[in-house]
């Protein structure tokens, strides 16, 4: 047996593999005093022969589940070894195979799994300079491809929207994606070069879709994209030894499709969960997640992840939005179908891997049968094309009406456990139930009739698996024993006996359970068949209740939370009339939040500064602004009484200050490093979100950072971008005067004694003040401390150094070249390409001596 479990293991030597032995998965080895460690089990051993032990561990195989889960969740992957034989049936070793390799991006069953939250494996590799990304669940059947040009900023981007569970990369790349091992914390597993080879690849995925091209998925020409899909197909084969049938086609998308959102906007803005917590509760995703099915909710978190940029599609949306959110019944009725529907995705996926079971098939026949209820129920020419949808609902009439003939309304989870079928379902196995009810009948009528019979009132039926069916009678009875009786078995104070008659019922039930538990099986298989067959139909049926909840449920938001359409421009006008911040809307009491307008565009309105003092609300309207566009992108309503949104690109927040000690990076750097991206990526269709630059270092080199980069996104040849700047420089308003397009902003402040009020009202012109000592004394600074930084505020006023612009020699006019820009070609493209992370400051200093040398030189000539 050992031998057996060695062979196997080498076949699987990076997962612990679950050795099954009767009733219980064995561990040897290694895997046993790992597993023994993590599971909190203990830790035996095994005699090996010639005097050796091994160490080994065992779990019970019907309480596998949560300790499987345990495994997974500390990385490790398990392969799960089956006797695929019948241990009576064998001559010799009982054969075993593994059925099934469980690891973090491979997984199926709920148990492991979050309801409204998608399992994303992702393989990932480069070809000449691009990337290629395949992007799969396997629990829901979506597959999606993308290739673009190798930038290690956009692909964490991109890592940082899917949230893999596990990433593939190719043994030959390893190099090559070690940094980025170091910066995600993410199951890595190399796997075969050929995995990612193109040809290979592609001819698995037209084998696997049974095409002859790959044109009609929109990624014929895209190498590295195809072999990443060509790898993950290939580790799903593998791991789930099936046909993933429930894996129907292959989405092409492109980073421009979708409202580009890094993973510092996607932090800083909340969307999923927050920012001191990391949970969901508070962030955009609670406000707006009122779906009543899992389905539902993992396609608005996607949704949420991936704004749209195309006005077509995004009205397709609110219309459908708009439909319910007029229709309050409708709406009501809809949900309360859906909320008593399956999670019909995964339900697909467990049936296409083989791992359905009854109950799976009696919550199927539920949903199904609710599907002309809720077809019937949107059937209504007000909801627009949210009937349409529903019209494309096909019910499966003969499906439903197959599932309810066959399965009892309370089916057992395990095949093996019998009952399954309806009464009248099969005649055979009719038959085979009725010979074994009547058989136990018999049996159980036994007891009584032979203790009247012999007049021994403590004879006893019993059975067990060596001898089956017994007549036992304590040794005091014994001169009470008919003739017929035949010694069985003799025990310390009893004898245990058979008679010709017992034993012919006992043939007769033994027999009939076991073909009975064959048939029911086979039965089972053969239906699980019939419904795989219908799998394209169920999928779209799938896609259908999912749209539907959405779009249900952003109505009901909107209902609730008193939002509105927005419109949707192409131009870069944003107007928002009382716009309010969801998240903290949210959590205020009603009516508290103080709604504010938006004015933005690309001529007189293009750049904001915003100046007040701090908790007075800067922060929170510059977010507000930024959700309102991207909630609108999505296709929701929008906190507002009206909103009209010019279509944004992409939305860069960069908000807060934090060290990332472990990178070896400070604050400033950290803020410079997100600025910088901002700056290298951005367009003019974006959206900027910038609050306090320059604030992590000296305040004159602050100051003139902040200054450089407000006039670079000020120039339109430059940038030009929509932005909203939050700042405590208040020498910045002055550029306001000499810019157009830039306008001043700040945040009301009532001043009530030696204390403020926060307004939160933003409001035309720069602020007059930062009431730094006000709020201050708000946080709870002792009285002391104030009273001395009230006289040193006064000293500092009056010797004029408070107002920095009368010791600074302030620009006159727009720099030419700003901060981040020069003319040089060539000097911008080593800027651009310098590793700031692994440089002295010796050596940059010598850079910057030697750039300043080669302008002097160009402007002298």
């Amino acid at each position: 047996m050992l031998k057996q479990y060695k062979r196997i293991k080498q076949e699987y030597a990076d997962a612990i593999l679950l050795f099954r032995l009767g009733d219980f998965y064995e561990m040897f080895l290694e895997d046993a005093e790992k597993a023994a460690e993590v599971l909190e089990i203990v830790l035996t051993s095994r005699e090996a022969g010639k005097g050796k032990r091994i160490p080994m561990c065992g779990i019970p195989y019907h309480a596998a589940t949560s300790y499987i889960a345990r495994l997974l969740a500390k990385g490790f992957k398990v392969a799960i070894c089956e006797q695929v034989e019948d241990p009576k049936k064998a001559k010799g070793l009982v054969k075993r195979e593994v059925v099934r390799v469980i690891t973090p991006g491979t997984l199926i069953d709920e148990q492991y799994l979050e309801e409204k939250v998608n399992n994303y494996l992702v393989a990932l590799v480069q070809r000449e300079a691009e990337y290629g990304l395949a992007v799969a669940d396997l629990s829901t059947g979506d597959f999606m491809v993308t290739q673009f040009a190798a930038d290690e900023a956009l692909l964490l981007d991109e890592l940082c929207h899917w949230q893999p569970k596990e990433i593939l990369v190719a043994e030959d790349q390893l190099a090559i994606w070690s940094v980025l091992k170091q910066r995600i914390n993410v199951l890595f597993t190399p796997r075969p070069p050929h995995d990612f080879q193109w040809a290979r690849a592609q001819e698995r995925l037209l084998s696997h879709f049974q095409v002859v091209s790959l044109e009609g998925y929109g990624c014929q020409e895209l190498k590295a994209a195809v072999g990443a899909a060509g790898a993950v197909l290939a580790y799903f084969y593998e791991t789930q030894k099936s046909q993933l049938e429930h894996i129907l086609s292959l989405r092409t998308y492109h980073l421009g499709d979708f409202m580009h959102l890094d993973q510092y906007t996607r932090r800083n803005l909340e969307l999923v969960t927050t920012l001191r917590d990391h949970k969901t509760q508070g962030s955009l995703l609670w406000v707006l997640d009122r779906t009543v099915t899992a389905a539902g909710g993992r396609l608005l978190k996607k949704w949420l992840e991936q704004p749209l940029r195309r006005r077509a599609e995004i009205e397709d949306r609110l219309a459908k939005v708009d439909g319910f959110f007029h229709q309050h019944g409708i709406r009501q009725t809809t949900r309360g179908l859906l909320r008593r529907t399956c999670d019909l995705q995964r339900l697909l996926a467990k049936l296409a891997c083989q791992t359905v079971n009854p109950r799976d098939l009696l919550a199927l026949r539920t949903t199904l049968a609710l599907l002309p209820e809720i077809r019937q129920a949107l059937q209504h020419e007000e909801l627009g094309p949210v009937a349409a949808l529903a019209a494309e609902i096909n019910p499966l009439p003969d499906l439903t009406a197959l599932l309810t003939t066959a399965l009892r309304e309370d089916p057992p989870v395990s095949v093996t456990e019998g009952n399954i079928f309806r009464e009248g379902y099969n005649q055979e196995l009719d038959t085979l139930i009725r010979a074994t009810r009547e058989g136990k009948q018999w049996i159980a009528g036994l007891e009584q009739a032979e203790r009247e019979r012999t007049g021994i009132k403590s004879l006893k039926v019993g059975y067990n698996q060596v001898f089956g069916y017994y007549l036992e009678v304590t040794k005091a009875n014994l001169a009470l024993v008919p003739a017929d009786y035949i010694r069985k078995q003799t025990l310390a104070n009893a004898e245990r006996y058979v008679t010709p008659e017992l034993k012919k019922y006992e043939e007769l039930i033994l027999g009939a359970e076991e073909k009975r538990a064959a048939l029911e099986y086979q039965l089972f298989l053969d239906l699980r068949g019939q419904v795989l067959a219908r799998l394209p139909e169920l999928k779209r049926l799938a896609e259908i209740l999912a749209q539907l909840d959405v779009y249900a449920a952003l109505a009901e938001t909107a209902v609730q939370n008193h939002y509105v359409r927005p419109e949707i421009h192409e131009d870069k006008k944003i107007l928002i009339r009382e716009g309010r911040h969801p998240v903290v809307e949210r959590v205020l009491p009603p009516g508290q939040f103080v709604p504010n307008d938006t004015l933005l565009d690309d001529d007189q309105h293009r750049l904001q500064i915003i100046t007040g003092p701090n908790m007075a609300g800067k922060s929170t309207y510059m977010r507000q602004v930024a959700l309102i566009v991207l909630m609108a992108q999505i296709g929701s309503f929008v906190p507002a009484s009206y909103a009209r949104i010019g279509l944004v690109d992409r939305i860069f927040t960069r908000v807060g200050a934090a060290d990332n000690l472990a990178g070896g990076q400070s604050t400033f750097m950290v803020e410079m490093s997100e600025l910088a991206n901002i700056l290298h990526h951005a367009t003019a269709d974006s959206l900027l979100i910038l609050d306090e630059i320059g604030r992590g270092t000296s305040t004159f080199d602050g100051l003139s950072i902040a200054w450089g980069v407000l006039e670079y996104l000020w120039n339109p040849r430059q940038m030009g971008a929509r932005t909203l700047f939050a700042t405590h420089y208040h020498e910045l308003t002055t550029l306001a005067a000499r810019l157009d397009g830039v306008e001043n902003l700040n945040v009301a402040v009532a001043k009530e004694g030696d204390g403020v009020i926060f307004l939160h009202k933003i409001l035309p012109g720069a602020s007059d003040r930062s009431y730094g000592i006000e709020v201050a004394r708000l946080a709870g600074i002792p009285e002391v401390v104030l009273a001395r930084a009230a006289e040193i505020l006064a000293e500092l006023e009056a010797k004029g150094l408070k107002e920095r612009s009368q010791t600074v020699a302030l620009p006159t006019k727009p720099m030419q070249l700003t901060l981040f820009t020069v003319d040089e070609a060539h000097i911008y493209d080593e800027l651009r390409q310098l590793d700031l992370n692994n440089i002295s400051p010796l050596e940059a200093l010598k850079l910057l001596f030697q750039w300043q040398q080669r302008l002097k030189q160009k402007k002298e000539a």
